[in-house]
């Protein structure tokens, strides 16, 4: 890291931890729903008191907003990654400011989605009233899951294993039984591809009139593949520690400001370490074609300890205000 790059980030987190003793101040905030269509159904419930046919919605994706007063940028939304919803970005486990209030203090309009099927969207209790019911067979309910918090802990890159952990690790660890309660089950396998979030988000970016679409894991593709289907409103990409990388036609990317952000401990992971390496392939393929994308691992730039959720590890602020920094140089600031 340069030093001019080194002193605007010193400078940025001075502004930043001032903001902080003063009180949050908003032009706005407030949720809504993008996305979802109607479905007439005859199992939508097996309880007497409640009627088994009817019309619902579903496919909607849920969105929480806050806008700052005189905003400095175009809106950021945070998506979740797996087994996980909104609060990925809200409160740190341990009791620290979340990436959601840090935007807005740093002048981002700033909206929080949970993926469709997933926190306060809504899931179609169709597909299992059905078998419960005996019209379908039980081979055809939906496959849905849980990590447990033993194949989390690797997964999330606590340590090689549960419960070692990594040397120098980041995580806040004395606060692990507050992140297991934001774990939820997930319904992902159960959508045909693309995810209905990913047309929701293209929705959203538009109606936003553009914004940077933060991603992280199973989320991270998202953003690349609402781009596929129109880069209209997509400001720029932010996918941190995608479960992967866009290959095939590269051309819907060419021109959307992009980084690509990993943690540390990827290499002893057998799990990320092989999207590692498939990221730096894209990233190459990118530079080659005069793409606008960046690959960051933290460690390479002096920056380690990081876990898988690094916007929750004890450096996170740090971290945010680098990011705003990467976000300042290469993306357009055009206010909302």
């Amino acid at each position: 890291m340069n030093r001019t790059i080194r002193l605007a980030l010193l400078a940025l987190l001075a502004g930043v931890a001032a903001a902080r003793a003063e009180p949050l101040t908003i032009e706005s905030q407030g949720s809504f729903f993008i996305g979802g269509k109607d479905v007439k159904s005859d199992a939508l419930s097996t309880l007497p008191a409640y009627a088994p046919s009817g019309t619902i919605t579903v496919g909607q994706m849920y969105v929480h907003y806050q806008i700052p007063v005189a905003p400095k940028g175009p809106p950021v939304t945070l998506i979740h990654g797996c087994c996980l919803t909104g609060k990925t970005w809200e409160t740190t486990p341990d009791g620290r400011m979340g990436w959601d209030e840090f935007f807005v203090r740093a002048g981002f309009p700033t909206y929080v989605v949970d993926q469709v099927a997933r926190g306060r969207s809504a899931i179609d209790p169709a597909p299992f009233n059905d078998v419960k019911t005996g019209k379908t067979p039980a081979a055809d309910l939906p496959p849905i899951f849980s990590a447990g918090h033993e194949a989390a802990w690797a997964i999330f890159r606590f340590g090689p294993e549960y419960p070692k952990v990594f040397e120098g690790m980041q995580y806040p660890l004395q606060a692990q039984e507050e992140f297991w309660k934001q774990m939820v089950a997930d319904w992902n396998a159960t959508f045909a591809p693309p995810n209905p979030t990913v047309p929701a988000l293209s929705q959203l970016a538009i109606k936003l009139g553009g914004t940077i679409l933060i991603s992280h894991s199973q989320s991270g593709i998202y953003p690349f593949q609402s781009a596929a289907l129109t880069p209209q409103g997509i400001a720029g990409i932010v996918s941190i520690e995608p479960a992967a990388c866009p290959t095939g036609d590269l051309k819907p990317y060419l021109k959307i400001p992009t980084l690509v952000l990993f943690g540390d401990y990827v290499d002893q992971s057998p799990r990320w370490a092989p999207r590692l390496k498939q990221c730096r392939e894209y990233a190459d393929a990118m530079k080659k074609l005069g793409g606008k994308t960046e690959l960051i691992v933290l460690p390479e730039i002096g920056i380690k300890g990081n876990s898988h959720m690094l916007m929750q590890d004890r450096n996170s602020i740090e971290l945010a205000t680098w990011l705003v920094s990467w976000l300042n140089r290469n993306i357009e600031m055009k206010k909302p």
